[in-house]
């Protein structure tokens, strides 16, 4: 089967030159968007019963299983479908709502990360993060021994 190539981002920080919009979350989004959603990657989106979930451990581990259990050729299949309905040679851009710009460690994580980096297990092929990166927490300036 042909490599699709694949980028995450949030809704709100998509623009149309950066691919293909998809769907990767259980509700759509209650705001009004400025482009037409590609279609929606259910096999990637996680259950209502994984919303329930804080602690990032518990949530990945249940989400890989997730992922595990409806498989890498399935999701495969699904998100070449929606490419080639697509008609776009751009990458398939995986859509959530977490902005990282807004998230402080330690809750800078979100299901859409996790399914890029379980697809780069799978695949050896690399899901770049279009939107803002994850804040860091504020660093001490160095001292005169740390130079």
């Amino acid at each position: 089967m042909d490599a699709i190539r694949l980028a995450t981002c949030t809704y709100q920080e998509f623009a149309p030159h950066m691919g293909t919009p998809v769907r990767t979350t259980a509700g759509h989004p209650r705001f009004s968007l400025p482009y037409q959603l590609a279609g929606h990657a259910r096999l990637i989106t996680p259950t209502r019963e994984l919303l329930k979930i804080n602690a990032e451990d518990a949530y990945e581990f249940s989400y890989r299983r997730l992922l595990n259990g409806n498989g890498l050729e399935n999701i495969r299949r699904e998100l070449t479908t929606i490419a080639a309905a697509s008609g776009s040679d751009g990458p398939l851009v995986l859509l959530c709502f977490d902005r990282f710009d807004k998230l402080r460690p330690p809750n800078a994580w979100c299901h859409r990360r996790m399914a890029a980096t379980w697809w780069t297990e799978q695949t050896g092929e690399e899901v770049p993060e279009l939107g803002a990166k994850p804040m860091t927490t504020a660093k001490a300036p160095p001292t005169l021994f740390e130079l």
